[in-house]
């Protein structure tokens, strides 16, 4: 295949974690372009601006990784909590407990806020751990599609702040790398652009100057506060001017699989109950396809599909994902929905957009019982129909909050119960055979 712009890729995914990260869509693209535009003002070298760009790019990577973790402890949901504390200076102890006041227990009760209060209190220095596992996981993700070093080491400090008191290594003035500050300066002059405009960038720039932000950053960024052209450019968020082109990064067959193994991990980390499920439904599917001797491109697909076909449930609230018991029928509205969000992430990249409808239908059944889209016989292809029942025989075989896992026997009974009106027969005698189990006989 042809290679192309990693950022193109990169760039089109980042749209999965501004949604994790409770932002409007854009967010990440937005903050590439402000950072990128401080890196031009303060005179940054090509390579130095490459560096930054994948890092402006993809410092909400790890954002996924205390969703689950946030929303139990806050009892709220996840999203909401991650959006408004951007704005909010927790590093301040009393504006930090104010935020939580106003975050936990939504709905609830005085004596289940208090006691929420109590768990955050006891649990100790929750914004570090939070922090941590963020920009650990963040970090990984870039060493996993081979960026440099210095891009990993920006996103790993992205929370640290001038004076010391950021997070999670409580770095202080020049300890933190120079493109962390960068990020940390961009992320908040974006969200804080979005509440307000160009007046409420220079207002928090002003009163965190010295204290969350490198002085010289700050009022370089000041200086391009005036610069009413580019705050509009925002409006419609584009990249690719700002990447270098001498070093522009491509993205062929072996680094597309590569992102997709990486968006896979972002999503898993989503919740406890998904750990390595995008990765057992990509495996299953292809070992399906396999059985069935489908051609290779065809396996290509359904292994990036398995990969990503969940990116969409991203958009969906701990508080629902992780749920011990039944769902509301509101509740299930949005787990529902996860299929089209998946496929509608997958559009904006132009390499993986022909896997959109398949990751959009992997909840889809045969006699058009399925969602979201209630698709139904010629409608389904044989890949989708083969993701379906990866999906299904891992949902099965793992543990998850309302049930433990199920054996390999028992699942495949239950999958029975549906072949062949819902699931495809030769399928799941695929599954079958891979299962080692007594096959049904073979559809002819």
């Amino acid at each position: 295949m042809q290679d192309i712009a990693l950022s193109e890729v990169v760039g089109s995914l980042s749209y999965a974690l501004d949604i994790t990260e409770g932002q409007p869509p854009g967010h990440a693209l937005r903050s590439c372009m402000i950072g990128m535009r401080l890196a031009e003002e303060i005179g940054l070298s090509a390579a130095e601006r490459s560096d930054l760009f994948y890092a402006l790019l993809l410092k909400d990577a790890g954002c996924s990784a205390n969703a689950e973790r946030m929303a139990a402890l806050f009892g709220a949901d996840d999203q909401a909590a991650k959006r408004t504390s951007k704005l909010v200076d927790w590093s301040r102890p009393g504006r930090s407990f104010v935020w939580a006041v106003r975050t936990v227990a939504p709905g609830g009760t005085l004596a289940a806020r208090v006691g929420r209060l109590k768990a955050i209190r006891d649990e100790g220095d929750v914004t570090r751990s939070f922090m941590e596992a963020r920009c650990d996981r963040g970090a990984e993700i870039a060493r996993m599609l081979y960026l440099t070093e210095p891009t990993a080491a920006a996103i790993r400090a992205l929370d640290e702040h001038w004076d010391g008191r950021g997070q999670p290594a409580g770095l202080r003035g020049e300890e933190i790398p120079l493109m962390a500050r960068i990020l940390c300066l961009a992320q908040t002059a974006e969200v804080f652009h979005a509440e307000g405009g160009v007046r409420a960038v220079r207002r928090v720039l002003r009163r965190r100057r010295g204290r969350w932000f490198d002085p010289a950053l700050a009022d370089a960024l000041l200086d391009v506060c005036g610069d009413d052209g580019f705050w509009a450019t925002l409006a419609t968020p584009d990249v690719s001017e700002w990447e270098p082109g001498e070093l522009r990064l491509t993205a062929d067959d072996a680094r597309l699989d590569r992102i997709a193994e990486a968006f896979a991990r972002v999503i898993d980390a989503k919740s406890p109950y998904t750990a390595r499920h995008s990765e057992r439904v990509a495996e299953i599917a292809v070992d399906i396809g396999r059985v069935l001797a489908l051609p290779r491109a065809t396996l290509r697909d359904l292994r990036r599909g398995g990969l990503l076909h969940d990116i969409g449930k991203l958009a969906v609230s701990n508080r629902i994902l992780d749920k011990p018991g039944s769902l509301t029928d509101e509740e299930f509205e949005q787990i529902k929905a996860h299929p089209r969000h998946s496929q509608r992430i997958l559009e904006r990249a132009a390499c993986f957009a022909a896997l959109a409808p398949l990751a959009g239908a992997h909840h889809e059944k045969l006699d058009g019982s399925g969602y979201p889209y209630g698709l139904a016989g010629a409608e389904l292809d044989l890949p989708m129909r083969v993701l379906a029942v990866a999906d299904i025989y891992e949902a099965l075989t793992a543990d998850r909050p309302y049930r433990g896992s199920l054996a390999p026997a028992t699942a495949l009974e239950i999958i029975h119960r549906d072949v062949p009106h819902k699931l495809d027969a030769g399928v799941v005698w695929a599954l079958e055979a891979l299962v080692g189990a007594a096959p049904l006989a073979r559809a002819a």
